[in-house]
């Protein structure tokens, strides 16, 4: 007899895995009006924004790709991605280089803000909002005081089949 254990639990958003009491640190960024946070660890550097190769019938949200000390980089602006508006591109917009799994990618934002260090009662599961930003892309809630951080789990996020040209 086969147990009901595996389907119960397929429903349910965990949070991400605290390792220790001292918590997980998330790099926390702006776009529009909210902020988010990604696992540090996926984060290979901050830069600033600067100019792109475009190439040809990328989709909208693909800015283009940058050289990067001998490395080609994909550069995706998430705003354009996730619907947030139309995006200015001034001397605070930051690109986030990610290592996804030996993959680079970089990520336009509209500013960093700093490293937070989270504890497994800080982050609440996400509801299920529906629409671009779907749970399956959201790790949880991060609560720091007042403060609220749209947890999201860029591997996802970055896998997702629009981004299927890019991942290679």
């Amino acid at each position: 007899m086969l147990s009901n254990e595996s389907t119960q639990t397929s429903h349910l958003h965990h949070a991400p895995p605290v390792h220790d009491e001292s918590g997980q640190e998330f790099l926390a960024f702006t776009m529009g009006d909210e902020e988010y946070g990604l696992d540090i660890l996926k984060v290979q550097e901050i830069r600033g924004y600067e100019a792109v190769t475009r190439i040809a019938n990328a989709p909208v949200f693909f800015k283009g790709v940058m050289n990067l000390r001998g490395v080609i980089v994909p550069i995706v602006d998430m705003r354009i991605k996730l619907n947030l508006g139309t995006p200015t591109y001034d001397a605070s917009t930051i690109v986030i280089v990610l290592n996804l799994s030996g993959k680079i990618i970089g990520m336009v934002v509209d500013r960093v803000s700093d490293v937070t260090t989270l504890t497994a009662g800080q982050i609440r599961p996400a509801p299920d909002m529906g629409g671009d930003v779907g749970s399956d892309y959201l790790i949880g809630l991060g609560t720091l005081d007042e403060r609220m951080l749209i947890l999201v789990d860029i591997d996802k996020m970055m896998s997702t089949p629009d981004m299927a040209a890019l991942n290679g």
